[in-house]
């Protein structure tokens, strides 16, 4: 692969940089040669000038990292984890700060070891994304441990009130709320839920949140919306299953805690030669990227994961900074985005 050119100080390359970042040739010379008398300001747009243009930075000009920031998620099958770790890496990069993503595998590195080794390296910080923290059955001690070292961290995902630190969460509750009322509006009656397991923060949250819906919404007791809910794995094949059963109990509309999940129900729905639409409504829960390209294109719940990880990059490098942020929990609102793979139930009129 070709290297990038340098960015000397020939005049047909300091005029091409002068014009991208509206200056003088005058002042591109001095910010490449490092002298005095430009401002912040101006110094900063000869840079970005440059990048635009494809030019390296002189060695002497070149950022150096503020800091290692490590970056934990579960996985990177689930492209929502991809998404949040290219939002977070660029938050990150654009403060000056190195992010380091450790991603856990079947039988291979856990979040504990993945932390001690990162820590062992020096790290300023991090942010977990879906990690232990949402699992409440899951030994808090360990972010006690990093808190007593000195060690800021941000938590995305799942809350929990013993520990002390930054939570950035989606509204759970609020996005189950979204989607019922939409498959009502179209006529549906009998809504599934497909979800995770339970001991996991979000699951409660939207096991909660789809529960109170289908009182209000369809005046169903909790009993009865219980018993529309299937506990499965975040998978194409988990969610598959769950919805399997889901249909099989007479659903004609399935709401999936994850895109991953309602790719699943697709196929179940196909397996049984039903049409989506047409005969079973599936939404999704991410908005993943590429989700929109799907056959059909995907109803779902969309995550918020740009500001939501913007506000965990802030919140992370306030505490760094030595200012912490309140430890407690913000809370982003989700949107529904309608697309092809919901449309009107069997008692629709």
């Amino acid at each position: 692969m070709a290297s990038r050119p340098s960015a000397g100080t020939g005049t047909a390359r300091l005029a091409d940089i002068a014009v991208q970042a509206g200056v003088s040739e005058a002042t591109v010379s001095r910010v490449l040669n490092g002298k005095p008398g430009v401002s912040a300001t101006t110094r900063e747009s000869v840079l970005a000038a440059l990048d635009l243009l494809g030019y390296e930075r002189p060695v002497r000009l070149r950022q150096r990292s503020a800091g290692l920031i490590g970056l934990i998620t579960p996985e990177l099958e689930n492209p929502i984890f991809p998404a949040f770790a290219q939002i977070i890496g660029q938050a990150l990069t654009r403060q000056g700060y190195t992010p380091v993503l450790a991603t856990q595998t079947p039988g291979g590195s856990t979040e504990d070891e993945l932390v001690e080794m990162l820590v062992e390296r020096g790290v300023d910080g991090f942010i977990f994304v879906s990690g232990l923290h949402a699992d409440s059955t899951a030994d808090t001690e360990r972010y006690a441990r990093l808190e007593g070292q000195g060690v800021p961290f941000v938590l995305i995902n799942g809350f929990s009130e013993k520990i002390n630190a930054p939570f950035i969460s989606p509204d759970d509750r609020g996005a189950m709320r979204l989607a019922v009322t939409h498959l009502a509006s179209l006529g549906h009656r009998k809504i599934g839920l497909a979800v995770g397991q339970k001991r996991f923060v979000p699951v409660l949250r939207k096991i909660e949140g789809f529960t109170a819906a289908m009182a209000d919404v369809l005046g169903l007791t909790d009993a009865e919306a219980q018993a529309l809910i299937q506990h499965s794995l975040y998978t194409l094949e988990g969610g598959q299953a769950a919805a399997t059963a889901l249909i099989d109990a007479g659903c004609t509309a399935v709401v999936c805690a994850s895109d991953m999940m309602a790719l699943g129900a697709i196929r179940a729905a196909r397996q049984q030669r039903l049409r989506v639409p047409e005969d079973v409504s599936v939404v999704g829960f991410d908005d993943s990227p590429l989700i929109a390209f799907t056959d059909p294109p995907l109803t779902t719940i969309r995550q918020p994961v740009a500001a939501m990880s913007q506000a965990a990059v802030h919140a992370l490098l306030e505490e760094v900074g030595g200012t912490p942020t309140p430890h407690s929990e913000f809370i982003f609102l989700p949107e529904l985005v309608v697309r092809g793979s919901t449309a009107a139930g069997p008692t629709a009129p």
